[in-house]
This record gives C-alpha cells, structure tokens and sequence, in this order.
C-alpha cells in the first residue's frame, strides 16, 4: 500500500488510538455494538435447534433432554431457556454480544499479566476485531462463543494464581476454565493451560513442589465442582449417567465414524474456507507470528510460552478432529491467538512492530467486512431460504399440525412453529443413531405421522435404500403440496387439506 492510501491513514489512526488509555473499554463496547446487527437476522440452524430443545427439556432416565436428542451439555441448553424466557428467540444474540465484551476484558487482563499495558491494549483491540469479523460469524451465537469468556478468565485466573501462590485463585482458576467445557465440550483449553504452566513452572524450578501441589489440587477442586453439579442434576433429575455422558462425550466417537466415512468434498471445501476466513480475519497471521519465533519466546518466559503452545496444539487438534471444518470453529482458538497477541506485541522491536500491523490489518478487515456485510443485507441480497419457507408453513398449517424436516433444518422448523415428532434436529445426529432411516420409516407408516413432510436434503442422500423405503412411504401416505424456497418439495397427509403454500423467497 502507497504511503497516504486510506488504508494506511485509518491504520496509523487505528495504532495511534490503541495508545488511549480507554482503549480496552473501547473494545469491549465495539465487539458488544458490532454483534447486535445480529438481531436483525432470523435465528440460525443451531441457534433454532438448541432453543427447540431447550422448550421441550423433559429429562427421562433414557434421555438428557426427551423429545429431541442434541449432542451438548445440559449447561447450554439451560442457558438458551433462560434466554428464552428472558427475550425470546433472538435474545441469545444479546447474550452472546455480552460474552464478546466480557472475552475481550477477559483476554486484556490476561495479556496485562503476561506483558503489561500496552499488551492489554492491543491485545483487546486484537480480540475484538476477530469476534466481530463477519468472514467469520458476527451473528450466530453458540457454545463455542458463550464459553471463551470462562477458559480467558481460567488462564488469567491461573497466571494470577502462581504469581500470588495462591490456592484461592487456583480454585476459581480450575473453576472458571472447568464451567467451560459445560457449554461446549472441546474448550478444555483453560485447563490445558493451567496445567502445562503450573508443570513447566515447576519443571524450571520457578515453584518448588509444595506450591506445586497445593495449586495443583486447589485447580482441580475448582474444576470438579461443574461436573460433580452437572452429575448431581443428572440423579435428580432421573437422568441415567451413562446416558448423559453418551449426549456429552460418546456420541462424538459415532458420529466421528460416520463423517469418516461420508464424502470427503463437502468438508475438504469448508476447510479450505475456514482457513481463508481465518487469514482474512488475521487469526492465522496472529498465531502464526507466535509459532514462527516461538524459541524466542521460549528464552524469555518458558512456562508462558509452553502453556501458550499448548492451549493452541490442544484446541487445533479439537477442531481438526471435529472433522465439520465451519468457519466459527475458529473461535476456540481466540484465547491461543489472544496471548500469541499479549507475547508478540509487548516488543518494541521489529517483531513486535509486525505483530501490532497485522492487529491494526485485523481490525481494517473487520471493519471492511462489516461494511461489505450491511450491504448485501440492506441491498436483499441475503437469502433466509429455510426461514422464508417455515414462515409459509406456519400460514398455511392449523394448530396440532405437526413437521419434520428431512435434512434436518431446525431453523425451518422453528419458524414453522410446529413441532417434530422426530427426535433428529439435525442431519449428524440422524446419520448417526438412525443410519437406515428405520425409525423415521416407521413414524411415517405409523398413527403418529406428521401432518407435513418437507424433503429439505434428497431421501437419497445418506442411505439410499433407507431413503428409497421412505420416498416410497411418503408418497403412498402423502401428497405433494406445493415447493418452499430452492424449490424444495413439501408433503401433506393426504387425509389433510390445508391451504397451498406460498413462500416469499425475496
């Protein structure tokens, strides 16, 4: 870029204003402003599902949540019922802004133990750049989000914790990292981190090992007390353990084989997205700054460094595994990327200096993809094709109708406002535990047969003759009944009549 570009003024404006010593407020309040555009956009396929669930929770001794099965922690679900009640379906977006601020005051006070002030600073303007990044996700709102705010404050928590030799704080350390994995089971990054800083400390002899036991136990005290609560809301609410632990952990392995198996196109693609939007976003550039003078770092503060490299190894190798590859799978690398930010910037000399560029690069992306994103929402380029077809469902449907969405589009179904007599909200879950399409077969063929059917994905798609058995049921028992949007083929019970339907797919 030429010297005097627009560019590079608002970056020199950017660098300059990361000086004020209001700057971390700042960036908490614009990573908070920066999501609410969110709350003009129709809730998402998980948001949709997670809310569906959590209005149905009715624990059964063979089933965490009852009507539907969903592959989270009880702690997730709560939170959107309580979200629920509090504001409706959307509110959860607020939440999730609040989770936004509260990482980047989170991630602030972290980088200030680490390296200082001006660390804080720039670290905070880095976090929320990447949270608000559209390339990324600025609106939809799930586990990984609302559960970094906890594995930030584990690791500030538990570096405040060895520098006081303090047992207190190695329990709200091993507290606050622990209540994370409660809302999305991979971010066991907080303690990750703990535990390979408290051991390198040790390993250097910076800690003897009596402080070394006492923060090593009062950690992990902190750590059991969500699991012994969650355990304890299991046998009260009638919930066998097994079966929670199955929803939590198990079902991960099943489901694994079966992606394993699956096309490997559709997740090569997102992969290859999800690193495009982390180089765009400037997530990549970050961590990959640390990576490349990590023997530097090392020189300068081993038990940092090693905790730093530990929580990035742990939480790539969770998304790696995931095996998905969407591209808000990058937010549980944001506290990695966080302190990769806090040891780069405090450096005063080149290294430093091309850390606090990529910052300010990171910052100009998100601000250029939120301009190019309130664009293509206000110009109706935006396509809510699953929701402009619920909502059409929704008019022609009569109360006790009832729907499943073949696919597995929660958001459809939300909109709908109808209910699933399936217990597959989402398409994974439906591979995984009814492979052969046997269970849908039969509540198609049976009493209990939804009104609509609407065959979001081909029949086909995942088992083909499970799918040619429920095309032929569906068209014995059924009439087609019109397209939604895409031109995405409705069924209707033939001893029904309702009215035709009609989306608006603008």
């Amino acid at each position: 870029m030429r010297s005097g570009s627009p560019f590079v003024d608002a970056g020199r404006r950017i660098a300059g204003w990361v000086d004020s010593r209001h700057t971390v407020a700042f960036a908490a309040l614009a990573a908070f402003l920066l999501r609410l555009p969110g709350l003009t956009r129709p809730v998402r396929a998980d948001e949709a599902g997670f809310l569906l669930v959590a209005r149905a929770w009715d624990p059964m001794p063979d089933s965490v949540y009852g009507a539907y099965f969903v592959d989270r922690p009880p702690l997730l679900i709560a939170i959107f019922r309580v979200s629920d009640e509090i504001g409706g379906p959307l509110f959860i977006r607020v939440l999730g802004a609040l989770a936004c601020a509260a990482l980047v005051l989170a991630a602030a006070w972290t980088a200030r133990l680490v390296a200082g002030e001006r660390s804080a600073r720039w670290t905070a303007v880095c976090v929320a750049a990447l949270t608000t990044n559209t390339v990324i996700d600025a609106v939809a709102v799930k586990g990984e989000l609302l559960g970094l705010p906890f594995v930030m404050a584990g690791c500030a928590l538990a570096l405040l914790a060895l520098r006081e030799r303090s047992v207190p704080l190695a329990v709200l350390a091993g507290l606050s990292a622990g209540i994370a994995p409660h809302v999305k089971q991979n971010l066991f990054g907080g303690l990750v981190f703990a535990g390979v800083l408290l051991l390198v400390s040790w390993a250097v002899r910076e800690i003897d090992w009596r402080d070394f036991t006492r923060l090593a136990a009062g950690g992990l005290v902190g750590a059991a007390v969500p699991l012994v609560a969650t355990v304890a809301w299991a046998r009260s609410a009638g919930v066998e353990l097994d079966v929670l632990w199955y929803a939590v952990g198990g079902f991960r392995s099943d489901a694994a084989a079966v992606l394993a198996v699956g096309s490997p196109h559709a997740p090569a693609l997102r992969a290859g997205i999800l690193l495009t939007a982390g180089l765009v976003a400037g997530m990549l550039l970050v961590i990959g700054g640390f990576v490349v003078h990590i023997r530097e770092e090392w020189a300068d503060g081993k038990a940092v460094t090693a905790a730093t490299a530990a929580l990035l190894v742990f939480d790539a190798a969770a998304l790696v595994i995931g095996g998905s590859y969407w591209r808000d799978y990058l937010f549980p690398l944001l506290p990695a990327t966080a302190l990769a930010a806090a040891l780069m910037t405090r450096r005063s000399n080149r290294r430093g200096r091309t850390m606090r560029a990529v910052i300010v690069g990171a910052a100009l992306s998100s601000a250029t993809c939120l301009v190019g994103w309130v664009v293509i929402n206000a110009a109706g380029l935006q396509e809510f094709h699953e929701y402009d077809t619920g909502v059409a469902l929704k008019a022609a449907a009569e109360p006790g109708d009832r729907l499943v969405v073949f696919g597995g589009r929660a958001d459809l179904q939300l909109a709908s406002g109808m209910s699933s007599p399936y217990a597959h909200l989402w398409s994974l879950p439906m591979r995984t535990l009814d492979p052969d399409l046997d269970e849908l077969t039969a509540l198609v063929a049976g009493p209990d047969a939804p009104a609509w059917v609407v065959e979001w994905v081909d029949f086909e798609t995942w088992s083909e003759p499970g799918g040619a058995r429920l095309r032929a049921l569906v068209e014995e028992r059924y009439a087609a009944h019109g397209s939604g949007c895409d031109d995405r083929p409705v069924y209707l019970r033939r001893d029904l009549t309702r009215a035709p339907i009609e989306p608006d797919c603008g």
